[in-house]
This record gives structure tokens, sequence and C-alpha cells, in this order.
């Protein structure tokens, strides 16, 4: 099996390509930047079509996970950034996709669960979740985020690939023990004493277990029946306050200081990103995967939490 995951240089990419190599596929990742690796890295621009399409005639799926981090300001020129980085890449995939002559029988899209909307009441899944962008009261920067996943799913509906099926992974945050990672930023509020309540602490916070994201990715390019967009994200989302409370619990610690609104906002002027990340409530549940029997390995935070601190201190 050769697999291509363009934009597959982060976090995320490496988890795939680790498992794909791993289990004897040829993995091959398209990057800005060459690095070494056990895979392929091939250079692409992520925007024209170069030498890099190549790679795409003949393979058997390709993994797009190319875009632009969100985790900075939304000022005018990072805004832009994040749209072009998301649609530029996923429409060069498409004609590449269009002009090979033994085209790739899949193509998995990543996406994001935060295009759904900022809600308390209920889980928003595939069939009944609302999407966000007219929820009174919130912020531009909120509804910018959506605008882009739009445009960015937009991008991929509108590619025209016959012979290839097209899934949008709307994503909600991997937990990983690695470095860098959204887990080891949380983990390393808690350890610090920091890991109390967020904001009023209500918000709903959408997450999937490493192990689940790449088992749901592998699920995926098996099930040929299933297109256009899947909630990939564990089926029990919780308020950020018991999520904190149980990562407290997995790691020893019994107290956390809680952040309040207007400390959220000054950390986020001084760290340079969005208080989104934290605040917006992501109440998201994986309908489509739960419908077509994908079995979660990590379905509850309190195992997947417990899990995960351990692998962190084996890192250490």
């Amino acid at each position: 099996m050769k697999i291509i995951i363009p934009g597959g240089s982060g976090q995320v990419g490496t988890l795939l390509a680790r498992d794909f190599h791993a289990g004897g596929a040829e993995v091959v990742i398209l990057s800005r930047t060459p690095y070494d690796a056990p895979w392929r890295v091939v250079p692409w621009d992520a925007e024209t079509l170069g030498g890099w399409a190549s790679e795409l005639d003949g393979a058997d799926a390709v993994i797009n996970l190319a875009g632009r981090s969100v985790n900075c300001r939304y000022t005018p020129e990072n805004r832009q950034a994040i749209l072009e980085s998301r649609v530029c890449s996923t429409r060069a995939v498409g004609q590449a996709i269009a002009q090979a002559a033994n085209p790739p029988r899949v193509w998995l899209q990543m996406s994001t669960a935060t295009l759904y909307a900022h809600r308390f009441d209920a889980p928003n899944d595939e069939a009944t979740g609302l999407i966000g962008g007219t929820e009174p009261n919130v912020p531009d920067t909120w509804r910018f985020s959506i605008e882009v996943a739009q445009a960015w799913e937009a991008a991929l509906n509108e590619a025209v690939t016959p012979k290839t099926r097209k899934v949008a992974l709307r994503s909600a945050m991997v937990m990983s023990p690695d470095r860098g990672s959204v887990f080891d930023v949380l983990l390393g509020l808690v350890r610090h004493g920091l890991g109390g309540t967020s904001g009023s602490g209500k918000q709903y916070l959408s997450w999937i277990h490493e192990q689940d994201f790449v088992s749901a990715v592998r699920w995926l390019l098996t099930h040929d029946e299933i297109s256009g967009a899947v909630n990939l994200t564990a089926p029990h989302p919780l308020p950020n306050r018991e999520f904190m409370r149980i990562l407290r619990d997995a790691w020893g610690i019994q107290f956390g200081l809680p952040a309040f609104d207007w400390m959220l906002e000054i950390g986020a002027l001084f760290l340079r990103t969005e208080t989104e990340l934290v605040l917006k409530s992501r109440r998201v549940t994986p309908g489509r995967l739960m419908d077509g029997g994908f079995v979660f390995a990590f379905p509850n935070w309190p195992d997947a939490a417990r899990n995960l601190c351990g692998r962190w201190r084996s890192l250490e």
C-alpha cells in the first residue's frame, strides 16, 4: 500500500506515518521543508502542481493534512495565511488527483470539528449538528474559524475526482503524549498547578485518543461506502471543568488554579494565540463512526487520561 500525506510533517502526520510505515506501507510525506525521516519526504509548495504530483499516480490513498497552524493571533495577515494554506493546498491535491492516470481510490481531507456551533444544550453529530457562525454574541475570531472550515470543505467538494472517494475529517483535538502536542500543553498546566477550570468551565471539550484517531483513519480507508463529512472524536465530550479534574486525578494532583476569562485573554495576548481554543464549547460526537460499527479503544476520558499520563512519564 502506498500512502501520500501532504502536510504530514507535524504531530498528527507523524502519528499516521509512523503507524503506516510500521505496518509495511510505503509512506510519502509532502512537505515544504525537507527533513530526515524513516519514510520518503518529497518537497512541494502546497499551492501549485509540480514533480510531487506524480507520487499520487498509482497511490492507494491520499491523506491531506496541510494547513498553517491556528495557534496564533488572528491578525489580517495570519487570517489570510490560514485560509489560503488550506484552500490552495486542497485545490492542488484535487488537481493532482484529477490528472493522474491511475488516481488513488480514496482521499481523506483534514477538516475540523470547530465547524460546529458553540453550544451546551446538545451534541453535534454529522446528521443533526448545527454549523456555527450565526451564534449571538460570539467573537469575530470564532466566526472566522467557521468560514475557514467551510471554505476548506468547499475546496474538497469542488474537486472533480470521479474515481476517488472523498472524506472530510472533522477532527477534534488529537491527544498524544508526544512533546508539543495538545495533551502535552494541558498536562504542563496540571504539572505546574495551573490545570484548573478555564473560564466558566461549562464549555465542552471534544477530544480523541491518538490510537483511536489512527484506527479511525485506517477504518475509513477500507469502508468504501462512506464519503462526505465524518467526525473524528471520542463519543463522550466533557465540560472543561470535568475534563481538567479528571486529568489532574490521572496525574495525581488534586488542585489546579482556575483561569478566568480576563486572565485567558491576557495570557492569549502574551502567547500570541486566541482564547477560542479553550473557551469555545465543542460538543461533538462521532455519529457516523458509531453507526458504522467502529469500536473505540478509549471512548472515555478517564481511561484515556491514565494511559496518556503513563506514556508521557515513560518518555521522560
